[in-house]
């Protein structure tokens, strides 16, 4: 276990290989703990770091922190502390959009974003977020795939307030406007089971910009790295390989490689 302090408190970080920086954000539920496989994979080629967020996993339980602004000061302290330059996101759920919200603020040392299950209006996440307990979401969202255990085992760690504070916030912001200005090659990822996060519609589809494209991934629900783990790994390998600017609008789930994965 590997941990620093930011402004006196435990964060929490994991981190593999060498290379160019992957910076992983976990979700509302569970901990860093469910990119393992994820992080193992891109680990060959890349420099993979997940943190816990402030209330989740093993960082601090510490309701001053939980504003979305406090979790962006997390990671800004964090990779000045790391020592990282330049790299990529990704992120998931609450992950996704703190990636994509840091991005938009730090265009110079954000490279691109992987945002799986990003929420495109607040209306899109389902109420059940702000009522259950951690480990009851783990139950619901998880489903009982072996590899959904890292996920499930984590989850009670959780601060409930975290979540309702991350979910507050959201309501007041213009999730709308954040991803329509996003500026940066952006590839958007959701399971089309997914109980938690709507996927978008055809007229947000249409709505994206040049830089930004969605995939689908049909046999998945909210975890779609660990649902469909071969496939995500390829499709993740595949953004990580566009040069830097590049849009990520030809990569597909390629016939070739899903039938390979099945």
């Amino acid at each position: 276990m590997s941990a620093i302090l930011l402004e006196r408190d435990i964060v929490h970080y994991e981190v593999l290989g060498r290379g160019r920086p992957i910076l992983f954000l976990h979700g509302w539920v569970g901990s860093w703990r469910y990119w393992i496989p994820v992080m193992q994979a891109a680990s060959v080629s890349f420099r993979t770091y997940a943190i816990d967020l402030w209330g989740f996993g093993d960082s601090a339980k510490n309701p001053a922190h939980y504003g979305l602004a406090d979790q962006m000061r997390l990671l800004d302290g964090f990779i000045e502390e790391m020592g990282i330059l330049r790299f990529a996101v990704v992120g998931h759920g609450l992950g996704a959009v703190l990636g994509l919200m840091y991005a938009r603020q730090n265009p110079a040392v954000v490279d691109r974003v992987m945002a799986v299950g990003l929420p495109l209006e607040e209306a899109m996440i389902h109420p059940r977020l702000r009522s259950d307990s951690p480990a009851a979401l783990a139950d619901w969202a998880l489903g009982r795939l072996p590899a959904a255990e890292a996920a499930r085992s984590d989850a009670p760690k959780a601060d409930p307030a975290a979540l309702q504070t991350s979910l507050t916030a959201l309501a007041g912001a213009d999730l709308g406007r954040m991803w329509r200005t996003a500026n940066l090659s952006c590839l958007l990822v959701n399971g089309l089971n997914d109980p938690v996060v709507q996927a978008p519609r055809l007229e947000q589809l249409a709505d994206m910009p040049e830089l930004m494209h969605a995939v689908a991934f049909e046999q998945s629900g909210h975890f779609p790295m660990l649902d469909e783990t071969s496939k995500f790994n390829r499709l993740l390998s595949d953004f990580l390989a566009l040069a830097s600017g590049e849009s990520p609008r030809d990569l597909q789930l390629k016939e070739e490689w899903k039938r390979r994965v099945r």
